[in-house]
């Protein structure tokens, strides 16, 4: 753990908050928080480099960012950001350099190396996750080294660190896995080296050393009600603040909506605030935030760990907004200033909330018109308290856009706040039919 160079309670001037990826949609959120007027948030990294990219130069960025701060001429409070890998990764090293707080390197990687994540999970919640063993994709013989280790199709296949859902792959059978393999061993290094670069840094064990960001992870395919439990630690205690429905579109993998709060049985979301908590306890992650994803298979009534991300997830700050009345950016940047997060219940506009994945589900398609800027405002204005962010622009081929799944293209985010969970249905379906988009070249 690092000291704030600055302590919340050491000044009563404004607090220096720098942002990785600072963007104009978050500048607006942070600006809404409690004692945002006592903050000035500044960016550090273009956000043009952390978002829609899968190009990670990171000892580049990391060096950058580092001459940004070092030229600053005044105190530097907090160093945070809000997106996963690299700027999960950037922020220890940073925060370390320039005296301000954080969690340490090596309690962060054993959440984010999903190999050392998984050894250190098992050490304390073994009965919640999956089968699972790593492998190197370049090792021609890994089939048979992850059949030798228990596990046998249908598995599911990722790289160590991955981005969001890139590079995975379910796999039910051999030609499944050459072709997963041949796009691992194509695109892998996009995202080993760079990571590798960070591990270098860390104090790893040998065993996990040996499974740098090459390597692959398989395991058993898990699943059921998805949901995301959202939390922070502060100076050792857990504290678990909300938990978050992942819904998806019927007969696919393709997430549908984030629906909060959860509609998860009370004895079940408190089995995961439990285990969350026992991990995070175990792992010495400190004075950070956190999400962990979970899976409740209802029919066996048996809880999954899916993964853990050691930050806010940005696609929740909306919903929690409307919902307990500001982003839960809040958490970030006060634990980032030394200060127990001050983040309200049940304080906001809006009893039940959702972000909506409005997709199609193509091969490709070139698209040749977006609902104009007149309609959206319109669509705003009916459903108050809706917030439409398009992912596409007339012309642009749906191969292009980045961190999609391999079922379907999202074209568009949608978050809406309503009385109940049936009546925020309904809004969506409304609003959906007359988001009016076109295509050409449809494949698929």
């Amino acid at each position: 753990m690092t000291t704030p160079s600055v302590n919340s309670d050491q000044h009563d001037s404004q607090y220096n908050v720098f942002v990785v990826g600072l963007n104009d949609v978050n500048r607006a959120r942070l600006a809404r928080l409690r004692g945002a007027e006592r903050c000035n948030f500044l960016g550090v990294i273009d956000p043009a480099e952390v978002y829609d990219t899968e190009i990670f130069p990171i000892e580049d960025m990391v060096e950058r960012a580092g001459e940004t701060l070092e030229a600053f001429g005044d105190h530097i409070d907090a160093i945070v950001g809000y997106m996963d890998f690299p700027v999960s990764t950037m922020l220890p090293l940073l925060c370390e350099r320039f005296h301000t707080r954080t969690t340490s390197l090596e309690s962060l990687l054993k959440c984010e190396h999903k190999y050392w994540s998984r050894l250190v999970q098992r050490e304390v919640v073994g009965n919640y996750i999956p089968r699972f063993t790593a492998f190197d994709p370049f090792d021609d013989e890994a089939l048979t080294a992850i059949g030798q280790a228990g596990l046998y199709f249908p598995f599911f296949i990722k790289p160590i660190k991955s981005s969001g859902s890139r590079l995975g792959f379910r796999i039910d059978r051999p030609e499944d896995f050459t072709s997963a393999i041949a796009q691992l061993r194509e695109q892998i290094g996009s995202i080993s080296e760079p990571f590798n670069f960070i591990l270098d840094r860390a104090q790893v064990p040998d065993e996990v050393r040996a499974v740098d960001g090459g390597f692959c992870m398989a395991e058993e395919i898990i699943g059921g009600w998805q949901c995301t439990v959202e939390g922070y630690v502060h100076e050792g205690r857990v504290e678990p603040y909300g938990i978050v429905d992942s819904l998806r579109y019927p007969h696919v993998l393709s997430f549908l909506c984030y629906h909060y709060p959860s509609k998860l049985p009370e004895r079940i979301q408190a089995k995961m605030r439990e285990l969350t908590t026992a991990v995070l306890e175990h792992i010495g992650y400190d004075n950070a935030a956190f999400n962990v994803e979970f899976f409740w298979d209802e029919v066996q009534n048996r809880i999954w760990l899916l993964e853990i991300n050691t930050r806010i997830s940005q696609s929740h700050c909306d919903i929690f907004e409307k919902v307990d009345g500001v982003s839960h950016q809040q958490v970030t940047v006060d634990l980032a200033l030394g200060r127990s997060p001050d983040m309200p219940h049940r304080e906001g506009k809006f009893p039940v909330a959702g972000k909506f994945f409005y997709r199609v589900f193509f091969g490709d398609a070139v698209v040749s018109r977006v609902p104009s800027e007149e309609e959206l405002a319109t669509l705003c204005h009916e459903f108050p308290g809706t917030v439409i962010d398009l992912q596409v622009t007339a012309g642009q081929r749906l191969s292009t856009l980045t961190e999609q799944d391999s079922y379907s293209y999202a074209l568009a985010y949608v978050w809406m706040g309503a009385a109940d969970s049936e009546a925020l249905e309904a809004n969506y379906r409304q609003l959906a039919e007359r988001l009016q988009f076109e295509f050409t070249h449809v494949a698929g």
